[in-house]
């Protein structure tokens, strides 16, 4: 069957002539010579029906600032345990090192690289996978269960023991190096195997991680071996812990078992059945540490776990995808804010389903929900969400709004306690876990 169409100059004429008989287009056209896209499409009644008010509100702590890297996952995941620190001492304000997790993710990313390159080393360079591998290299981004392999392994310290460095903020040059480095990595070793030479792969691949950590130190600096935990707690008086070392800090001061929290997701795809586990091939950063792992659940089961952890009085991790129907001035994400349909008379609403087929949505930016406002039926509305783009000429400092409804669309993953999951849920977290294509919509990373 050909479904070949070749556009004609009378095709052109009628288009044209249907246009010009619009006068509401005229008006778009017009207006859109002087203004944005959005500020003629902006709903005000999207701004009346999603105050900053929460009936269900947990008192955090003021918003960090990933600046221009894409560390959110770990901006986010530190916001998380930084809060249950806090209220085990009484701290009245602190951060986690982010910087300290970024260093020992980007090592240990390095070497899954390398890992995943030699496990694909009999196949073409320009093989499909090799292709998506060596496309994607190593970035900032990352998952919940990558944060969890980090912090079991390596630990966690307060920022006054690691502090951010001008490359821990600003990335993308030190991306480049790092990049360029590892693709010349799979170059030599695609080369020695070809050559009959595969004996002489674990020198290189130990050759290229002492270059790779050499880079880190650089810009990151050394992780600290042992520090001083000083804190002043909410009576101002002041405390100090001497030679803690980071998995001390982890085990005795956290004292939070990570492997408690799982990753579920929702994705209505019909690739994958609801109460089942999956994995994504070659997604991960620590060699030996945690599989990625997650239950795909409906998303009234998906958002009830959320809501049973919030109601218990804790913040909730989640990924999502922050480019689609944000107002920044409003600090407000609504997909009821834009009326693109209307402005431009096209047909646009798409199913959570189609827009991950499609690529049109995935998760890329994680953040934390801190609250949730629920209606006269009991149910939510509205969610309170803490963000890692700083506080500066913000109009909640740093906290935004999130509509219910943008909520189901657009909020892909969730870092839940287990006992707030169902019996069908905890059944599937026993099953060998489906694995997808590396290039699957859940592989993606929140950065």
């Amino acid at each position: 069957m050909a479904f070949s169409y070749e556009l004609t100059p009378a095709d052109e004429k009628t288009l044209r002539s249907n246009y010009l008989a619009d006068d509401k287009a005229r008006v778009v056209r017009n207006a859109l010579t002087k203004n944005d896209v959005d500020n003629i499409s902006r709903s005000f009644s999207s701004l009346c029906d999603n105050p900053f008010v929460f009936s269900i509100d947990i008192k955090t702590m003021p918003c960090t600032n990933q600046k221009k890297s894409g560390r959110c996952w770990i901006f986010s995941s530190m916001n998380v345990l930084r809060e249950k620190i806090a209220a085990k001492y009484n701290i009245k304000n602190f951060e986690l090192s982010q910087n300290f997790i970024a260093f020992y993710d980007k090592l240990e990313k390095a070497n899954w690289f390398m890992e995943c390159i030699l496990d694909e080393i009999a196949s073409p360079l320009n093989a499909e996978v090799n292709r998506f591998l060596l496309q994607n290299a190593v970035g900032d981004g990352g998952q919940w269960n990558m944060i969890q392999s980090i912090v079991q392994k390596y630990g966690i310290c307060p920022k006054t023991a690691m502090p951010e460095t001008y490359q821990s903020s600003n990335t993308a040059h030190m991306n480049n190096v790092l990049n360029l480095r590892l693709r010349r990595f799979a170059a030599d070793a695609h080369h020695l195997y070809e050559a009959g030479k595969a004996d002489e792969l674990p020198k290189l691949r130990k050759d290229c991680l002492t270059e790779c950590y050499s880079l880190f130190a650089d810009c990151f600096g050394l992780p600290p071996q042992e520090f001083t935990f000083e804190y002043t707690d909410k009576d101002d008086k002041p405390h100090a812990e001497y030679h803690v070392t980071p998995l001390d800090f982890y085990h005795k001061y956290l004292g939070v078992d990570l492997d408690d929290y799982v990753s579920v997701i929702n994705g209505p795809t019909a690739d994958k059945p609801y109460h089942k586990l999956y994995t994504v091939k070659y997604l991960g950063n620590v060699v030996g540490g945690h599989r990625v792992e997650l239950v795909n659940l409906p998303l009234d089961e998906f958002k009830e776990a959320a809501l049973k952890q919030l109601k218990a009085g804790e913040v909730v991790w989640f990924g999502c995808d922050c480019s689609k129907d944000f107002g920044r001035d409003e600090c407000l994400w609504d997909d009821k804010l834009f009326d693109y349909e209307n402005t431009f008379d096209m047909h646009l609403s798409m199913s959570k389903a189609d827009m991950l087929d499609s690529g049109e949505s995935a998760m890329n930016h994680a953040m934390v929900l801190t609250g949730v406002n629920l209606g006269e039926d009991g149910k939510p509305d509205r969610w309170k969400v803490e963000n890692s783009w700083g506080e500066d000429k913000l109009v909640n400092k740093g906290y935004y709004v999130a509509s219910d409804s943008w909520f189901d669309k657009y909020v892909y993953v969730l870092a839940v306690n287990k006992k707030y999951l169902s019996e069908k849920a905890l059944a599937a977290l026993k099953e060998e876990p489906t694995v997808l294509k590396p290039w699957d919509p859940f592989g993606t990373l929140a950065d």
